[in-house]
């Protein structure tokens, strides 16, 4: 195993040990930015446009995505799976927040293994998930410092990742509702995350 394949092993392994259910490694060529999945943010409009600067209109978008794109190879997506009952209750905000301090978390530690220009991405606004007891997000009101730059990261809706095909690509169904093979058959979901790793 060549030392790249042992540092991206290591990155799936963290993911797994942050609380990841799964982590895969992908091929960056994979990796689609469509700008109709983009525009979804806009119209109709999702009730966080605006909020954070990690969000429209304040990300570059599929554009800007794409050029990131042009330098990277490997990515890793990584998904928490649940009930789906959780995704519409008070517990969804918990969930979210863990999905993004999975992905800085990998990140972090890719750019401390020399993969200096990684990125990761989540899913939902880190308005709502972080600064939700906050009026605004200071970035964007006062233009002063992220109150949790070690955690929040952009969403990947405004850059119009297709989460289905990064699901693919890992190998993994692509409903957002699985059916358990047991006698309950409780309905599952997920939510998923991606690092570019550079």
């Amino acid at each position: 195993m060549d030392n790249i394949e042992s540092r991206l092993n290591d990155l799936v392994r963290r993911a797994i040990l942050s609380g990841a259910s799964k982590a895969a490694i992908i091929s960056a060529d994979t990796i689609s930015a469509e700008d109709d999945l983009a525009n979804l943010c806009r119209e109709p409009q999702c009730r966080n446009y605006g909020l954070s600067p990690s969000c429209p209109p304040h990300v570059s978008g599929p554009s800007g995505f794409k050029k990131l794109l042009q330098n990277i190879k490997h990515a890793i997506v990584v998904r928490i799976e649940m009930p789906s009952a959780i995704l519409f209750s008070d517990e969804r905000r918990d969930i979210l927040k863990l999905l993004h301090e999975i992905v800085a978390s990998v990140e972090q530690a890719a750019i401390k293994t020399g993969f200096t220009d990684s990125k990761a991405f989540a899913g939902s606004s880190c308005k709502k998930i972080f600064c939700h007891e906050h009026t605004a997000c200071r970035v964007i009101a006062n233009n002063a410092h992220c109150r949790n730059p070690q955690s929040a990261r952009p969403s990947m809706s405004g850059y119009g990742i297709n989460v289905s095909k990064l699901m693919q690509a890992a190998g993994w169904p692509s409903d957002i509702n699985m059916r358990q093979k047991e006698a309950k058959e409780e309905s599952m979901s997920w939510v998923a995350g991606l690092i570019l790793i550079g």
